[in-house]
């Protein structure tokens, strides 16, 4: 496998336009969320050479189609609420009935998902959580509470990595305050940005793809980050704890889809139908520690998955909530809070 980092430049556009021979599969991908190995076991069973550019962000990935990387690769792997914007905005191709042979390894409760009715578009990938974790050397107190990031206690302000995600971060922040995601209320939406705006004074810093790595070097004390990616940080030496606050959590599911204009779609619709099969996307959990919309896949799975606190949420905490996606005029206000936090 060849992997680059980018965000979409004009150069990589035309290398990739240019290498469109057989053989060939062009993925877009999050950061550290594929073993190498699963890669290199597609490679040899289909006589297939995978490129994989990595962003750090769904709004990332979705600016970089936008700005001229749609037609270069072939597969992408957005969460729930993106592709619902990606399928709207047309750049998301259809599955035909029957192309996956092993469609049917799909779990039910995934099927049929209001972001990709009857799965037209995508095949699940990983679901999990976005919460936030806290170090134990740095703050014994009560951490069940939202309030650790937005009114954080002394002990951790100015000490805070968030996600640099705006999905989540809005969609978290509006948990907080207890109003719907997607307000067009003129007191609620000024309550968001205020909320956001004064919790940015007690951050240290914005950082998806550093989440885990900032808690694992001390440099943060405590952090917004994914279930699996805090797991990992606690298996990496990080005396932290994974919060399921009282006000809630966002809810998540990555998504495999084929891009319109994939300049590989046969290939694509081979590597889609790999992950399905259970001992295929098994190795995707046992690596990233989330969890898989695959039937069949527990006899693949380490055992301490099944415990794992991070899996868990504990008795009493909010319910989990999945990124809503907004009406145009909506979002444009949400965009332009965003904008105003990360400025």
């Amino acid at each position: 496998m060849k992997l680059r980092s980018i965000l979409g430049t004009t150069a990589l556009v035309l290398a990739a336009n240019a290498a469109n021979a057989d053989g060939k599969l062009s993925i877009y991908h999050w950061f550290e969320y594929i073993p190498q190995e699963l890669i290199e076991k597609f490679e040899t069973e289909h006589n297939v050479e995978v490129t994989m550019d990595t962003y750090d962000s769904n709004e990332a990935m979705l600016a970089s189609l936008k700005a001229g990387t749609l037609g270069s690769y072939d597969v992408a792997v957005p969460g729930d609420y993106m592709v619902q914007i990606m399928a709207n905005e047309g750049l998301l191709d259809t599955i035909a009935e029957g192309e996956l042979s092993n469609f049917g390894n799909i779990e039910s409760q995934w099927l049929d998902v209001a972001f990709d009715p009857g799965r037209k578009h995508s095949i699940p990938y990983q679901w999990g959580s976005t919460s936030f974790s806290v170090n134990r050397d740095m703050y014994a107190g009560d951490i069940n509470t939202t309030s650790i990031l937005f009114d954080p206690p002394a002990e951790l302000a100015g000490k805070i990595n968030m996600l640099d995600s705006q999905g989540e971060v809005m969609a978290l922040a509006s948990l907080h305050l207890g109003i719907p995601q997607c307000s067009n209320d003129r007191d609620q939406l000024k309550a968001l940005d205020a909320l956001l705006q004064t919790g940015k004074e007690k951050w240290a810093s914005f950082g998806s793809d550093i989440a885990k790595d900032v808690l694992v070097s001390g440099d943060a004390a405590a952090g917004m980050i994914y279930n699996g990616f805090s797991a990992k940080a606690r298996a990496e030496g990080a005396n932290i704890e994974y919060a399921y606050p009282d006000e809630g959590y966002v809810v998540w599911m990555d998504n495999v889809v084929l891009l319109k204009d994939a300049p590989n779609r046969a290939n694509a619709i081979l590597f889609m139908d790999f992950l399905l099969e259970p001992e295929n996307i098994a190795a995707v959990t046992n690596y990233a520690q989330y969890a898989a919309g695959v039937t069949g896949v527990s006899e693949f799975l380490d055992e301490a998955l099944a415990t794992m606190p991070e899996n868990n949420p504990r008795d009493g905490s909010g319910a989990g909530a999945f990124v809503a996606v907004c009406d145009q005029a909506t979002q444009e206000v949400y965009d332009q809070i965003w904008t105003r936090l990360r400025s």
